[in-house]
């Protein structure tokens, strides 16, 4: 199966989280948009600018530029000091939002991730859940970032750093020639600034210039790196997205319709489709949810959310499917043309934690050894092989893809 990969890279992380994190707390200033920078101590003179707004990079002021030197390119400059406490805050945010789409999730850094979406989409594309969470980034959090949609980590990579701020690029292997070959040889990843003076006095000056470059004569020169950064010229990476496995605050997923639908009856179909792919992954972390939330969106960009209270935690895909069915009765007007639909759980609890009372437990053991019964053929024979006879229909919508786990 062809890889799906997303890189989501914070557009100027330190400030922009000082930003929002001032904004949450009463300031009337957004100081994204005056001169304003992350850095030391002005009365010291010491300390170097690790971040900056716009207002600030059009004085001069360049990353890692010293106070001193800031103050003299930008007289009304204003200087706020670093506190990776609310650094972290809002990466652990960003990861939790981002952990609703796919389990395997690479902290590449604090702030950038790579997603591996493979067997997540539901058919949806992989540009189409790049741009949601760029949208859901800044709604819901409040800053922007850049997303690279690509077939590896490499790609990903070099396609979230294409023009920003806040944009979606894509790079797959038919756009290599177009997109990245005409960089500047500096601008290929993982190339150090040792080597660029190197390749020069190669006449190796721009990313395509190296991919077009004799593979022996570069590992002959630079040893196993010249044939790395050979590879990487030509898009070549298989590496995988190293990630750690850790239980999130929700579950959700939603999909983008390739059509829009305006039938109760469709809908319906399709929220099934979506509680049965997060009660799959809600079982797999051993979590039982407390509240259930659907989300729609028009034709006209619309959206619309209802969520309600279980009677008693459940990671049940009937007991999690009648709640959302009926919380979509209750939001949808008939014949309004829907383009998205949602369905989260929130409020999780480790299974292990729950007191469940014996009448309860006896009724809900045999929904229970059915979800698991489902859960384990899907593991087997993959995720989409197996399906409820309640939503035979709406696959010919959705065509929901493996998950070989």
């Amino acid at each position: 199966m062809e890889r799906q990969i997303l890189h989501v890279d914070v557009n100027n992380a330190f400030l922009s989280w000082t930003a929002v994190d001032m904004l949450k707390k009463g300031s009337t200033i957004d100081i994204r948009q005056i001169p304003a920078v992350i850095g030391g101590d002005e009365n010291r003179r010491s300390g170097i600018v690790l971040a900056k707004s716009m207002k600030a990079k059009e004085c001069g002021i360049k990353t890692a530029d010293t106070i001193y030197q800031s103050r003299i390119k930008c007289p009304n400059l204003k200087i706020y000091p670093s506190n990776f406490s609310i650094y972290r805050e809002y990466s652990n945010k960003l990861y939790q939002l981002l952990l609703e789409y796919t389990d395997k999730i690479e902290r590449f850094s604090i702030d950038e991730c790579f997603l591996d979406m493979t067997g997540y989409l539901m058919k949806d594309t992989l540009l189409n859940k790049a741009k949601e969470i760029s949208k859901r980034v800044k709604e819901e959090l409040g800053f922007t970032v850049n997303v690279g949609v690509a077939h590896n980590k490499l790609l990903a990579k070099m396609a979230s750093d294409f023009t920003k701020p806040d944009r979606v690029h894509t790079l797959f292997e038919e756009e290599i020639q177009t997109k990245m070959w005409p960089l500047p040889i500096s601008e290929l990843f993982m190339l150090g600034k040792r080597t660029v003076p190197k390749l020069y006095n190669m006449q190796i000056k721009t990313i395509g210039d190296l991919a077009k470059a004799d593979v022996k004569m570069l590992n002959k020169k630079f040893g196993k790196h010249g044939i790395m950064m050979w590879e990487y010229a030509n898009g070549i990476d298989n590496s995988e997205v190293a990630y750690i496995q850790e239980k999130p605050k929700g579950v959700g997923n939603s999909i983008t319709l390739p059509e829009n639908i305006n039938g109760i009856e469709r809908l319906e179909e399709i929220v099934l489709a979506l509680t049965e792919q997060v009660t799959y992954r809600l079982r797999r972390y051993d979590l039982f949810a407390n509240t259930v939330s659907v989300q729609l969106r028009t034709k006209d960009f619309e959206d619309k959310s209802h969520q309600a209270k279980l009677l008693m935690p459940t990671s049940s895909t009937k007991e999690i499917y009648t709640k959302a069915k009926q919380l979509l009765t209750e939001m949808y007007k008939e014949k309004t043309p829907i383009r998205l639909v949602g369905v989260r759980v929130d409020n999780l609890e480790e299974k292990d934690s729950i007191q469940i009372s014996f009448f309860e437990n006896e009724k809900s053991k045999k929904q229970e050894q059915l979800d698991k019964a489902i859960d384990e053929l899907k593991n087997k024979y993959g995720y989409s092989k197996i399906t409820r006879a309640g939503k035979m229909n709406t696959d010919k919508l959705l065509f929901l893809k493996d998950i070989k786990k």
